[in-house]
């Protein structure tokens, strides 16, 4: 009897399990996709039922459910390197099912990866025009407008800050009106509110870089109004509070800066949204020190600096962050740290030019261009003189942007030498090649044959000769020297190439450098002296020849290092 038990209650469980497998079996796409809509983005508990969409989908061969299923995933990854295996995996299963309008959703989704989680600008471009590519002949003017935008964010990004406005202001009327059509779908009015959101964002984004103040707030207040406590838009909420936050802070009212700025953060740290919270950091700190909060504004800027070094990336508006870091280091006689934060800013300006470069002409030759190669085609019966117009429009932009770019990268590496130079001032490295009695060895290896003591003799007035800066005198040759201090030219020669280690002209041409160098960098009252002025003080025959010694000895052009050193001074 109780064998005969046994064997009935396990026929009814396995008869219940086959019965519970088959009604999960036939569970529509839709009836699995509503137990993980709600969750949060970024919740891995979704994946119970990601997966078994997904199964389903592969099972069936159903590519545009396939791709769904993948799109949700991305969604609801919490580790960024899956969101990107999930966006491959999107662009495979859109490509199989040949459909043009999920291909290119496809590849727009892996560019917001690149851009949102990595910031990696270079690497979601392609992406974007990829998808850009396969929209041209498609009819989901929603997709077409996420692309829009997206490369207006690229466009704002390299401060091209008009352009980006034109994209901008088109996606926002396009969701504006798409949110006021009735009989939507929930999941549609949500999707372009987002778009609406994100649109009105990165306008304010513009306007506050072109210091319009006054439709930056009306932006913000609209965005404020419509996003504030709701969950769904908790993201975009907490990007207008940041940009309230940095309204403020240029009105010079720091404490509602503070108040707005701290109130944005806790929701970019919880999507690990770094570039926006590294400018929420910069702006806390500028805050902070506006107050004389010295303590609470380094310690924002050196998360700035945090970011910058675990993600490589950083908002050119904030690069001011360093100059305050290398301001409070030097005030700090920390010249470690000054010398560190120096060498941040420029590693942040190299990677922006980099990007600049890339960028640029990327989305001028594969964008820009082509949507002007497009309007051409549509305009075939037009005038001949219009179609030079665009290609002179063309040619004219490329010369500018590679002009920019020559520009900017001479800037830097100025920039660089200048710094350099400016530390081999402050250890008064000019003047440690001056040999005394004190340091006098004589060489292992004696290249002449001279008095031990007429050399001290000789090594002695020269070091007088350079004291009393003797060697600004105009006209002075080595058997002027020579005369002067009581020795013959060969034994002087001798004496500078051996303990000098150079000849008698470089020898010279170095001291005279170094010497009027050092004034320009000491004494505010050189900076306003012409070049034939610094020729003539010490003992160069002309301008020139001043300016191409300086260069030769420091690595910089006068001008140049005198603009850095008015620019700094002005900081």
């Amino acid at each position: 009897m109780i064998t005969k038990g046994i064997t009935f209650s396990l026929f009814l469980l396995i008869f219940f399990n086959l019965l519970h497998s088959n009604i999960k079996k036939d569970e529509s796409f839709e009836n699995i996709r509503k137990k993980y809509e709600r969750y949060e983005e970024n919740d891995d508990s979704a994946f119970y039922h990601i997966n078994q969409y997904i199964n389903k989908a592969k099972k069936e061969k159903n590519y545009a459910k396939l791709v769904q299923g993948y799109k949700d995933a991305v969604f609801y990854s919490s580790r960024n390197e899956n969101k990107l295996a999930y966006a491959d995996s999107t662009i495979s299963a859109a490509k199989l099912s040949g459909n043009k309008e999920l291909i290119s959703m496809a590849y727009l989704g892996k560019g917001i990866v690149y851009y949102f989680n990595y910031k990696k600008y270079q690497l979601a471009l392609n992406e974007y025009l990829q998808a850009y590519q396969y929209s041209k002949t498609i009819q989901d003017e929603y997709l077409r407008h996420k692309i829009i935008y997206h490369l207006g964010v690229v466009k704002s990004y390299l401060g091209y800050y008009e352009d980006a406005l034109i994209h901008f202001k088109e996606c926002t009327n396009y969701f504006s009106s798409e949110i006021k059509k009735k009989k939507l779908h929930p999941n549609i009015i949500f999707n372009n509110k987002k778009g609406y959101y994100n649109s009105i964002h990165q306008m304010a984004v513009c306007y506050l870089n072109v210091n319009n103040y006054r439709k930056l707030d009306s932006l913000v207040e609209i965005g404020l109004k419509n996003t504030t406590g709701i969950r769904d838009f908790s993201q975009e909420e907490s990007y207008f509070l940041k940009c309230k936050g940095i309204s403020c802070y240029y009105k010079k009212d720091y404490m509602n800066a503070i108040k707005y700025l701290n109130r944005s953060l806790p929701r970019m740290l919880k999507n690990n949204n770094f570039s926006w919270a590294s400018v929420n950091y910069f702006y806390l700190g500028a805050s902070y020190h506006n107050i004389r909060n010295e303590k609470m504004a380094i310690e924002n800027f050196k998360k700035v600096d945090s970011i910058f070094q675990k993600y490589n990336f950083i908002h050119s508006g904030i690069r001011e962050n360093y100059k305050l870091l290398i301001r409070y280091s030097k005030k700090q006689l920390d010249l470690n740290k000054e010398l560190y934060y120096a060498k941040q800013l420029l590693k942040a300006d190299s990677i922006m030019a980099k990007d600049f470069v890339y960028l640029s002409s990327k989305i001028h030759k594969e964008y820009d261009a082509r949507v002007l190669n497009d309007e051409k085609n549509k305009l075939k019966k037009e005038k001949l003189w219009g179609t030079f117009i665009i290609y002179g429009l063309i040619a004219l932009m490329v010369l500018l942007i590679i002009l920019l770019i020559i520009r900017y990268k001479r800037e830097i590496n100025i920039r660089r030498k200048y710094i350099l130079l400016e530390e081999k001032i402050r250890k008064d490295y000019l003047n440690n090649n001056t040999i005394t009695e004190d340091n006098f060895q004589v060489p292992k290896e004696r290249k002449f044959t001279i008095d031990d003591d007429k050399i001290k003799n000789i090594l002695e007035k020269l070091r007088e000769f350079e004291e009393k800066k003797q060697f600004n005198q105009k006209g002075l040759t080595i058997t002027k020297l020579a005369s002067k201090l009581g020795t013959n030219a060969n034994y002087l020669s001798q004496v500078i190439n051996e303990y000098k280690g150079t000849n008698f002209n470089k020898y010279l041409s170095e001291l005279r450098i170094h010497y009027i160098t050092k004034q320009i960098y000491n004494n505010k009252t050189y900076l306003n002296y012409t070049i034939e002025s610094y020729a003539e003080e010490c003992g160069i025959a002309s301008r020139q020849n001043f300016s191409n010694l300086f260069y030769e000895i420091n690595g910089v052009r006068p001008k140049d290092f005198i603009k850095n050193r008015k620019r700094e001074l002005d900081n």
